[in-house]
């Protein structure tokens, strides 16, 4: 029942690591300069991410309801703040120096808050879940796994706009907005 769940969290949260795959020239400074304030606040985040979806991942057999739900909502509470700090980070580096930066922005900022809102929302939802009731707990479970489904499904195109052009160019180069290495799929 919660390797649904695995599966969705992992695409919905690591939607602000780029794929690294922006060509061309090396662009203005400016908009290198402001890529590099963002990215740099960007990697612990997405460690963060990463290591709040493979606690999910570890405890997806776990057969104890309660510690299957303590985990989930930690994991949910981890992700929530690190889309929180994404928020701030772009909102702090201000308006990237291209045309229509400002909205941009401003829209980059708006999802990544409603991102952290729908995390704890979720966080919430899991918290409230019956676990005495094993059948309950797991209807409760696929009641979540819908909501990261559409979480994934929704609003990325602010992110998308952020990583387009220049911008998305220069945020690709910079290490901090690389998806974080990992090692093979071990769950210790």
């Amino acid at each position: 029942m919660n390797k649904k769940l695995v599966a969705l969290s992992g695409g919905a949260a690591l939607v602000l690591a780029l794929s690294g795959c922006g060509g061309g020239d090396e662009g203005d400074k400016k908009v290198n300069d402001w890529a590099k304030s963002v990215c740099d606040q960007v990697q612990p985040q997405l460690k963060k991410i990463q290591g709040a979806n493979a606690s999910i991942q570890a405890a997806s057999d776990e057969q104890d309801s309660k510690k299957l739900q303590q985990t989930d909502s930690k994991a949910f509470q981890q992700i929530s703040e690190s889309y929180a700090a994404l928020a701030t980070a772009v909102r702090k580096a201000g308006a990237p120096p291209v045309d229509n930066g400002e909205q941009v922005q401003k829209q980059a900022v708006k999802e990544l808050n409603a991102t952290s809102k729908a995390y704890n929302d979720l966080k919430t939802t899991v918290d409230k879940l019956e676990t005495s009731d094993k059948s309950k707990f797991a209807e409760g479970l696929k009641g979540v796994a819908d909501e990261l489904d559409k979480l994934s499904k929704s609003g990325d195109q602010a992110l998308k706009q952020l990583q387009e052009g220049k911008v998305g160019t220069a945020m690709s180069k910079q290490p901090g907005c690389q998806k974080p290495k990992t090692g093979a799929t071990s769950a210790t």
